[in-house]
Order: structure tokens, then sequence, then C-alpha cells
């Protein structure tokens, strides 16, 4: 039996520690519980509904309710609820390995499995690492990445990742990790005119990191195709050939890290197609269950695999759910789901749609710039549009956390307020989204935002 409302809320605060959660803004107030999803919404404790604008966590492509990934879940339990991929496979590790790797661009044909996105991340820099130790190249073992990207919190990780606020507090983190400019091109240091130039112009900056290090270190470079943090950063025309060029140049790794990109997010099953690149190594988790199951993987070009497959060569790591038969089971449903549904295509029909209702807010003073793609978009808000002077440390206290995250919960909206970088609103919805649920984004935070500029 489930307990009272206020009884789950008055336990959460006492018991339960959440993720990047600030607890003390519970001192006076509920925890807010979420029970019940169904489609493009959850509900609380009290029967409220809410639009999920940010599919849980980037994750719930299909929506929520989806009997169908419960039903492949209990009938892989009853098969074989667990085994590990420690030297032995099982059925839908396999049949899964196969058929993201056929699905995946160009020679990425080798699938390990990890838990989570972060996790993926790890392994590709460990295997980065490893790679160039057993061909001949040992002192490669730097990875590059951009200024406010996230990559995730485990200490390597935490080291790719770009945001400081992340990082301080768990310093010394694993040495290495070098920082180059991101494609925010709404706020760019040169070629404020020319967005080609500008894209050329950060790629470029990769090319002078790599020399600044020196090539013979640098394993490496870490990219999303659309960049979270900061609020979703699209790449510049001829960025990622450009990136490309240089990693070849420099015999140095280049890693789509596409957890939030891949599975539809970006109206492809993988972020590298829609932007016409070839990775060496590519991270997912999030979509590829929709969230239903905890899952990730990095996929690996032959070339990468080859040294593996000679004498006693091991790549000594993995973990004990890595690829977890039920996980497995849920993302092969899932991406039936998906094909069935014609999910792809709907992002895509629908991406520009959704991006010009958010542009109606464009009227709002407080609003900067609307950017992203697919069903993937931020919104940055400004305290003078002509000049974009951005808010103080004390304005986005007040008003984006004091207001703006409460404010838009209150009113039926859940997605992400984030001041990391520059105050941004970010929207991911569930890829079953369409207009209704656009209308009723741009409606809420209308109402929401026009409040919050008569605060600044």
């Amino acid at each position: 039996m489930t307990p009272p409302p206020e009884d789950l809320s008055r336990s959460a605060g006492e018991h339960l520690w959440m993720h990047f959660t600030r607890h003390s803004g519970f001192a006076d107030s509920p925890v807010p519980v979420i029970v019940r999803g169904e489609g493009a919404y959850v509900y609380d404790t009290e029967g409220k509904r809410y639009l999920d604008g940010l599919a849980g966590l980037f994750a719930v492509q299909v929506g929520h309710g989806r009997t169908e990934l419960a039903e492949a879940a209990a009938r892989q339990t009853a098969e074989l609820a667990y085994f590990p991929l420690w030297g032995y496979a099982h059925p839908r590790a396999i049949e899964l390995a196969e058929r993201i790797t056929a699905a995946a661009p160009g020679d990425l044909n080798r699938a390990f499995f990890t838990v989570s996105g972060g996790e993926a991340v790890e392994t590709a820099w460990k295997l980065a690492k490893q790679y160039f130790k057993l061909t001949g190249k040992p002192t490669k073992h730097k990875v590059i990445s951009r200024s406010l990207a996230y990559h995730g919190t485990s200490q390597g990780a935490l080291s790719i990742t770009g945001i400081p606020a992340a990082k301080q507090d768990f310093e010394p983190l694993v040495p290495s990790g070098i920082k180059v400019p991101n494609t925010n091109f709404y706020r760019a240091p040169v070629h404020q005119d020319d967005y080609a130039a500008y894209g050329r112009w950060a790629a470029d900056q990769i090319a002078q990191a790599i020399e600044f290090e020196g090539p013979d270190t640098v394993a490496a470079v870490f990219l999303e195709p659309v960049q979270n943090t900061g609020g979703c950063f699209v790449p510049p025309p001829g960025y990622f050939e450009r990136v490309r060029e240089i990693c070849d140049q420099y015999d140095v790794l280049l890693v789509s890290d596409e957890v939030i990109c891949a599975f539809g997010r970006l109206g492809h099953d993988f972020g590298a197609k829609r932007y016409g690149y070839q990775p060496d190594l590519l991270t997912v988790a999030k979509g590829l269950t929709s969230g239903y199951s905890p899952l990730g993987a990095v996929l690996a070009s032959d070339r990468l695999m080859e040294p593996f497959l000679k004498g006693t060569t091991t790549f000594m790591h993995g973990s004990t759910y890595g690829g977890h038969p039920v996980s497995c089971a849920v993302a092969m449903a899932n991406l039936d789901l998906m094909e069935r549904d014609g999910i792809y295509d709907h992002v895509l029909s629908n991406e520009d749609a959704f991006k010009s209702t958010l542009d109606k807010l464009y009227d709002l003073p407080i609003v900067g710039d609307v950017r992203g793609a697919g069903f993937f978009y931020g919104i940055e808000l400004v305290k003078d549009k002509e000049t974009r002077e951005t808010f103080t440390a004390e304005e986005s206290e007040r008003v984006l956390r004091g207001y703006l995250s409460t404010a838009l919960f209150e009113n039926g909206l859940y997605c992400r307020a984030d001041d990391r970088a520059e105050p941004v609103i970010q929207f991911s919805p569930p890829l079953i989204c369409g207009q209704d649920q656009f209308d009723e984004i741009e409606q809420t935070l209308r109402k929401v935002l026009t409040h919050a500029w008569d605060l600044l």
C-alpha cells in the first residue's frame, strides 16, 4: 500500500539524498514526489499533471507508460534476470550489439556495454589510453573537450567535463583534461557576423591545443553533436569536418559523446549522421532504453578493437551490470517501438514547428536567444537584448533559482533552468510531442518569464 503523500515527501526529506540538489530548499517546503507517467506527462502524489519538458533527463524518447517496454523487461526477468558479460555472453546483449553497430556510422562495429552515460565516457577515455599504449604511442593520454561541456561526474569523466563549478569541490581530479572554446555563436568572441568562419575558428582551437600540449601526448577529443550545458550549442557549418581533419592530422581519436543526442533527440539514430562526421568512438545511454532501464554503451571502430584480438591482451575494465539482460531486452523493445512509430521522422517533421513556437517568445525582453535542433532547445535569458548583458550572480540566484525553477513547475511544466553558464531554460521533451505540447510550453513560459522580467 502506497503511503500518504505527506508521508512520502517527509520521508524523502529525512532519508533520501537527491542528486544535484540544494537540500536546504526543502527546509520549509515539501519534496515533490512524482508517482506516475503517461505519454508526455507525469503526475505527482496529489494527482497534478506536469508536461515533461525534459523527457525525465533527456531520456524518455517514447513517452511514459509504454507497457510493451515493461512487458519486455518482465519476459526477460523470467527467462534470465542476470548474468555478467565477463568472458560470457547472453542473447540480448549479442542482439543489441549487432543492431546498434549495424546502424552506427562507418566501422563502429564493436559495442562495449556500460550502465550509464558517464560510465561510457569513462570507458572511452580508458580505451583510448590503452589503445595508444598497445600501438606504440604510450605518451598519448590527454583529452580535449569544450568549455562548459558536461561529460559525467566520475573522476575521469569529470576531468573531461568543462564546468568549473561542477569540479571545484572534488579536485584534484584525473590530470590531462584540456579545454577549448565551444560553439556558442550568440556569444562568439570573434567572427560575430560569419557563422562558418566562427566554426572554423572554434575547430582550429583544437589544433592549437594539440600543438600546445604536444601531439604525442593527446589521445582524444570528446565532443557532443549539440552541446548540452550552456543551452544547446549547435555546430556551425564545416565545424565537424574540420575537427575530423585535425584528428586525422595528429592521430587523435574523435569521440562523439551522444549520451543525449543519439536515438532520436536530433531526428536521427546518431547525431554524427545528422552532421556528417565519422567518429572513432561513440558513447550512448539515455534514449537507448528511453530511460526505462539503465544502460549505456561505447561503440568502437574496428581499428580500436584490433589490438585486443591478439595474444593475451585484455581491456581490464568492466562493471557488474554493464549489458544487463533486462536492460538489453528493454533497449531492443524500445528500438522496435521507435521504428514502428516512425519516431525519428516525427522529430524531423516537427522540429521546425517546435522552434517556431519557441521563437514567439522573442517578443519578451528577457529572451535573448533560442537555439538547438531536433527536440533539443535552449533559451538564453538576458537583461538587455541590445548589449546581450547577462544576469549578475545575485540576479541569477534570485530570479533563476529563487523564482523560475519553482514557478515553471508550479505552472505544470517540468524543464531545466540552468545558470552554469549564462542563464538558460532547456527543453528536451519526449519525442512523441506535437503542436499541442509546443503551445503549452510556449504559453507557460510566456506567463512565467513575463513575471521574471518584473523581478529583475
